[in-house]
C-alpha cells in the first residue's frame, strides 16, 4: 500500500512536470444511453481543435468503448495494453479529425469496468508519463450512474449534462445530478439541451428540469447550448464522421462550434483542481 502511495505521488509530479499549461478537464455525461452523448463529446473536441485547440478524448466508457468507432478509426492497442504494462499511454493514442487524440478504452470487457487499486495507480502512473501536450481533456463517460461515472464526473472541473425531451431522459439526468449534489459535493452543472426543434424547445427542455432541480436540490444549473434534430447527425453517422466536419455549416455544426467556444472561455480554477494532475488524483481517491 505505501508503495503504491508513494507511485501515485511520483505520478503526479511528473504529470505536472511534463504537461505544463494548466488543462480544462470537461465531462461529459448524461444519465439515460441513447441521448447522444457521445456525438456531443466528439463534436465540441473536434470543434475546439479546428479553433485551435490541443483536445485530448477519454473514452471513460472502459468496456464498451465507441469513440473510435464513430469515427472509423483504427485502433490497435487501447487502455488495457497500457494497464497491462504491454505499452505506454502515447504509443495507444490514435489521432481524429482536427488533430484531436483520443485514448481508446476496450469494448466487451468486464475487466475494465471495475479497475482493482493497482491499476487505478497504473493509470495515474500512464497520465504521469504521457509526453503530449493539450490544453482540454474531454471525459466521454459510460451511461448509467455506475461508480465509474460518478469517479469521473465528480473529478473533473465542469460537468455537461446531455439531455434530451424524453421522460426517461429529463428522470435520469435528475437522478445523476441528484447523486452527484448530494453524495460528492458536486453543485454546479452545464447542461446540454440535444436533438430538439427549435431553441424555444431547448429553453423549455432545460426549465422541465430546473422545475425538478430547484424544488429538490439546492445546485445551480446553466443551459450552454441547444443542439438542434438535424437529419445530416444521421448522414454523418453512417459515414463514420462528425456532423462539424462533414456538415460544417448544418444547424447542428454551428451550434457545437458556438458550444465549443464557450467551453474554451470557461475558466480554469486557481485551485489544485485546475491541473490534469488533480484531475488523476480526485478520480482515485475520490
Amino acid at each position: 500500500m505505501i508503495n503504491t502511495v508513494l507511485d501515485q505521488a511520483s505520478g503526479l509530479r511528473k504529470m505536472s512536470q511534463n504537461n505544463n499549461n494548466d488543462v480544462k478537464v470537461i465531462a461529459v455525461t448524461g444519465g439515460k444511453g441513447g441521448v447522444g452523448k457521445t456525438n456531443v463529446s466528439l463534436n465540441t473536441a473536434i470543434a475546439l481543435g479546428q479553433q485551435g485547440k490541443r483536445v485530448l478524448v477519454l473514452d471513460a466508457d472502459l468496456g464498451l468503448a465507441n469513440c473510435d468507432v464513430m469515427l472509423g478509426l483504427r485502433v490497435e492497442r487501447n487502455l488495457s495494453h497500457v494497464l497491462s504494462g504491454e505499452c505506454e499511454l502515447d504509443e495507444i493514442l490514435v489521432e481524429g479529425p482536427a488533430g484531436i487524440k483520443i485514448v481508446p478504452a476496450t469494448s466487451g470487457s468486464q475487466s475494465m469496468v471495475e479497475l482493482s487499486p493497482s491499476e487505478h495507480a497504473g493509470l495515474i502512473r500512464a497520465f504521469s508519463e504521457l509526453n503530449t501536450e493539450f490544453d482540454i481533456l474531454i471525459v466521454d463517460t459510460a451511461a448509467g450512474i455506475s461508480d465509474m461515472v460518478l469517479s469521473f464526473s465528480r473529478a473533473a472541473q465542469d460537468i455537461m449534462v446531455v439531455v434530451c425531451d424524453e421522460p426517461t431522459s429529463i428522470t435520469d439526468a435528475y437522478a445523476l445530478i441528484k447523486v452527484l449534489s448530494r453524495e460528492h459535493g458536486v453543485y454546479k452543472f452545464k447542461i446540454v439541451a440535444n436533438m430538439v426543434r427549435t431553441s424555444r424547445e431547448g429553453q423549455e427542455l432545460f426549465t422541465k428540469l430546473s422545475k425538478v432541480t430547484d424544488r429538490f436540490l439546492d445546485v445551480s444549473m446553466e443551459l450552454v447550448a441547444s443542439i438542434p434534430y438535424d437529419e445530416n447527425m444521421r448522414k454523418s453517422t453512417r459515414k463514420q464522421k462528425v456532423i462539424v466536419e462533414l456538415f460544417p455549416s448544418s444547424p447542428a455544426a454551428i451550434a457545437f462550434n458556438k458550444l465549443a467556444s464557450k467551453a474554451s472561455k470557461w475558466p480554469i480554477p486557481n485551485q489544485a483542481s485546475g491541473h490534469l494532475e488533480f484531475f488523476i488524483e480526485k478520480l482515485v481517491n475520490g
